[in-house]
């Protein structure tokens, strides 16, 4: 089987499989009211090249669900980071989560 490129390109969007230190399949945490209490998986970190928004696609929901949502980077922590019903920390987009060499 080929494995799917890192980034691609199709059109203005640009799709990346890895960013701030995740990757494709890797556990995040979401804030959000509803969205803390779901677990979510990690799908890709997208940016429109015009107009230079971006945001973060990942899969899942409540238990036995895989709805697939987009949320603003700043609301995106690393697994981990979810204390009771309170996220710590920063966010992946603040704080990259990337391997010490």
């Amino acid at each position: 089987m080929k494995d799917r490129a890192i980034v691609t390109q199709q059109g203005n969007l640009t799709r990346s499989m890895q960013w701030a230190g995740v990757r494709a399949g890797d556990t995040v945490e979401v804030d959000g009211l509803k969205e803390r209490r779901q677990h979510w998986v990690f799908v890709a970190h997208v940016r429109n090249e015009v107009t230079g928004e971006e945001w973060v696609d990942v899969r899942g929901g409540r238990t036995g669900e895989a709805k697939g949502r987009s949320f603003r980077p700043e609301l995106i922590y690393p697994s981990g980071a979810k204390r009771g019903a309170r996220l710590v920390g920063l966010p992946l987009a603040l704080a990259p989560q990337l391997p010490l060499y």
